[in-house]
């Protein structure tokens, strides 16, 4: 059980990365791109605190 969990946590994690990633290397305004970077950490936390049973 812990096992699985920190592995969906740290797969989480890489997703989340690569989308940020992704997005820097967008060629859009710097004030859109912030608010679709706050956007995908937001969605990120809230899906690494769903894997620790929080929500």
């Amino acid at each position: 059980m812990g096992t699985s969990v920190l592995i969906s946590i740290l797969i989480t994690f890489l997703v989340i990365v690569l989308i940020l990633y992704l997005v820097a290397r967008l060629p859009i305004d710097g004030r859109v791109k912030q608010i679709v970077q706050i956007i995908v950490i937001i969605i990120g936390i809230i899906s690494m605190l769903k894997y620790l049973a929080v929500f």
